[in-house]
């Protein structure tokens, strides 16, 4: 009768240092897939928070993203920019960055909100504002940026038609000097348009089912490297 030969456990060195380093770069991409979700998860209770306006201090960049801000001054009407590309229930149009001429110096924009093309493109739309001091209050936020570089700006007069710009672009086409963040104007402020603001791209799901494929991955490589490993007694090594 034939003796069976027991499986013995005998890794071999260059496979357990491939593992082991395949191993560690998987669970370090799920590490930061997860650290990236409760990034977003924090972004959106920023966004969703109401609390109260604080004064635009002289650089809005101190502030956190979505901290609710009070400014005063005058809208300068002559020198607004429209913000191609933005789309509110499947129609295709503009939002609206009026710049604010601050009473203490220096100018934010002001994105009043979203207003639709005419009957074609070329058709856009009236954007006219009183230049009357007033008090606005409403969120800080950052330009919306495209998932590639495009050309920023188009030809014409003003307001502007602009293709996702920098805050340098506006600044070289306006002459002017801006807060290096914009405001979303509160729904309930007058000269605004619509402003059914939302947050897009910051659900952390997505994030959590790369991080579940990431250790689903270094899973699978150390059970690889255990059944390579395995032997039957009297079976050489290389």
């Amino acid at each position: 009768m034939t003796n069976r030969r027991r499986l013995r456990f005998t890794p071999r060195l260059i496979p357990t240092f491939a593992t082991l380093a395949a191993v560690t770069a998987f669970a370090l991409l799920g590490r930061w897939q997860l650290d990236r979700a409760d990034e977003k998860r924090a972004l959106a209770a920023a966004f969703a928070a109401a609390g109260p306006a604080v004064e635009l201090p002289d650089d809005s960049g101190t502030l956190p993203r979505y901290q609710r801000v009070i400014a005063r001054g005058r809208y300068d009407a002559g020198h607004q920019f429209l913000l191609d590309n933005r789309v509110h229930e499947g129609r295709a149009g503009v939002q609206i960055l009026t710049p604010l001429v601050l009473d203490g110096g220096g100018m934010v924009l002001v994105n009043r909100g979203w207003q639709p093309f005419g009957r074609t493109r070329q058709d856009l739309p009236d954007v006219a504002v009183p230049e009357s001091p007033r008090r606005i209050a409403g969120k800080i936020d950052e330009l919306p940026r495209a998932g590639i570089k495009l050309s920023a700006t188009s030809s014409g007069g003003w307001p502007r038609l602009v293709n996702y710009p920098t805050m340098k672009d506006l600044e070289d086409l306006s002459g002017g000097r801006f807060h290096a963040r914009v405001i979303l104007l509160d729904a309930s402020e007058p000269d605004g348009y619509v402003r059914d603001w939302q947050l897009h791209g910051a659900s952390p799901d997505r994030n959590l089912g790369y991080a579940i494929q990431w250790f689903a991955f270094a899973a699978t490589a150390a059970a690889i490297w255990v059944a390579l490993s395995l032997r039957r007694s009297g079976e050489a090594a290389e």
